[in-house]
């Protein structure tokens, strides 16, 4: 972050403080403070705390969008970068979630939705479709494009898909309460990836 973007740095010391306590429970006066000025100085950048999560979400999704595999839907038109053994997609997804654990506005926006999921009925639906909606579909496209190229068995693709994912959202949600597990967490992604294609693998 550049020195002196006050704009920046209100957004930044905004999404921070959301995310350990929650949207609704963060006053203008906490932002201001955390940034280092005057209440005043605040709104001269936004209009109100709802402008101020608005930004912050578009931002977010802007960076969510163009980094993280997870938001890519059209596996046809990454099919080059798709991997093509077991020992590619554990390489593939661990970095991946190293991404989503470690990127300091990814991280910070994932906990904030979790915090605000049963207040805010738009975070809500943005919860949803980050953590359940796109990564199913992410991998419901990566296991058709598997199958396609001879390395799975057809089976229920969506069963498939949801047997390869939800394992591994459950471990990141692990890690965001318990950061010190994320070695654990990823052997037994490895083992987890490992076993998917020993099952389905042809």
């Amino acid at each position: 972050m550049e020195r002196g973007n006050t704009k920046q740095e209100i957004l930044d010391a905004a999404l921070e403080l959301f995310s350990v306590q929650g949207f609704e429970a963060t006053s203008i006066a906490q932002i201001a403070g955390a940034v280092g000025i005057r209440k005043a100085s605040l709104y001269s950048h936004f209009e109100n705390k709802q402008a101020i999560l608005d930004e912050l979400v578009q931002e977010v999704l802007e960076q969510y969008e163009e980094h993280s595999l997870f938001a890519r839907v059209d596996q046809e038109k990454d099919a080059g970068s798709l991997p093509r053994t077991a020992d590619g997609a554990v390489h593939m997804i661990q970095g991946q979630i190293r991404y989503i654990l470690h990127d300091p506005a990814i991280s910070r926006a994932r906990k904030m939705l979790v915090i605000e999921q049963f207040q805010n009925p738009e975070l809500a639906k943005l919860q949803t479709k980050q953590n359940y909606s796109d990564v199913l579909q992410y991998f419901t496209g990566l296991v058709k494009q598997l199958i396609r190229r001879g390395m799975l068995a057809e089976d229920d693709l969506e069963i498939m898909a949801a047997q390869f994912c939800l394992p591994i959202s459950v471990w990141i949600n692990l890690c965001d309460r318990e950061p010190d597990r994320e070695q654990e967490v990823m052997e037994l992604v490895e083992r987890h990836i490992r076993q998917f294609f020993r099952v389905y693998g042809k």
